[in-house]
């Protein structure tokens, strides 16, 4: 087999290149993909042997899939929040192996989580916000791109996040004895008569307190379960969680349909908004230090996009509706 198929070598192929992949399968995934961009994609596999070696490597992980790979991909784009600018295509890159040696394994697990995201109890499409009144008369926010399982018996009530993040507003009605349990991959987050929100990171969680307070257990760690009160947040892993730190008080806005941001870099404001439409938004390095405030309607992303050029220096270009990158104005 020539270098230019082997899919055995991943490690090998430059970032830049596992990027551009990455982008194209954005591209031709989206219902919007016409010859004109099949056409520059064929241009680009032949552009450089390394592309096509990329490409052949994505072709053979999706084999494996046997067909699985463009829903779990979906999934991928839709959902998972990200503090990074291209962090939407890094999960897409470990969904398709392309970014390390291991990263077949990695992405056969992320694709089983993907499945049961899409076959879980509640869900939202990204961009979409659903409110959810449980049994015991817990009230469940869900932001983008999110899913639950819900499963209360008489020893506990277990909220599984399997995707995406929720604000929990504890009940008191039947059954409201029982411990109130939020699960995440990486741990327990109990709540103690509270309002809080719990987040689904790739491979970490978050949990902010708005009132009371929430016990969290990391699900490998040995030590006592952190004691989180109203107005802190942590991180946690697997193992422990990082140290205590305030809340944001704008970041539960998109509860009530916002965006609200107060000086923040240009980079991270579009990484939060990606969060809330299909596909890719890129940020050119030349601008993503610049700063934004304002109070954003999440029911409209495009508009939001649209209005970028009107305070700041920067243009708005479409490639499709699910690529768009905003770079300095001419």
């Amino acid at each position: 087999m020539s270098a230019a198929a082997d899919p055995a070598s991943p490690a090998a192929i430059a970032e830049e290149v596992q990027q551009q992949a990455a982008e194209w399968l954005t591209v031709l995934m989206s219902s919007e993909s016409g010859e004109a961009e099949h056409a520059a994609w064929q241009r680009w596999r032949g552009a450089d042997p390394e592309h096509e070696r990329a490409w052949r490597h994505i072709e053979a992980v999706s084999r494996r899939f046997n067909g699985l790979h463009r829903g779990a991909a979906a999934q991928a784009l839709a959902g998972t929040p990200q503090k990074v600018v291209n962090g939407k295509r890094r999960q897409l890159l470990a969904w398709l192996g392309v970014a390390a040696a291991g990263g077949v394994l990695a992405a056969q697990t992320d694709a089983w989580d993907g499945v049961r995201a899409l076959r879980a109890d509640y869900r939202t499409a990204t961009g979409e916000q659903r409110e959810v009144v449980l049994d015991d008369g817990s009230v469940l926010s869900m932001n983008t791109g999110s899913a639950v399982n819900v499963r209360f018996d008489a020893s506990r009530r277990l909220i599984e996040l399997l995707a995406g993040e929720i604000l929990v507003t504890s009940g008191h009605g039947a059954g409201s004895d029982a411990p109130l349990v939020v699960a995440t991959r990486e741990g327990l987050v109990r709540a103690l008569g509270t309002r809080f929100a719990v987040r689904q990171q790739d491979d970490y969680s978050t949990v902010a307190v708005l009132e009371s307070a929430v016990e969290i257990r990391p699900r490998d760690g040995t030590g006592a379960p952190l004691l989180l009160a109203a107005g802190r947040g942590a991180v946690f892993s697997r193992h422990a969680p990082a140290a205590p730190h305030a809340i944001d008080a704008h970041a539960h806005a998109w509860s009530r349909g916002q965006l609200i941001v107060d000086d923040v870099s240009l980079g991270d404001f579009l990484a939060d908004l990606a969060r809330y439409r299909p596909g890719v938004i890129d940020c050119a390095p030349a601008v993503a230090q610049l700063r934004l405030s304002g109070v954003f309607p999440l029911a409209d992303t495009q508009r939001i996009l649209n209005m970028l050029p009107n305070s700041l220096p920067v243009q708005v270009r479409s490639r499709t509706r699910y690529w768009v990158t905003v770079e300095p104005a001419p």
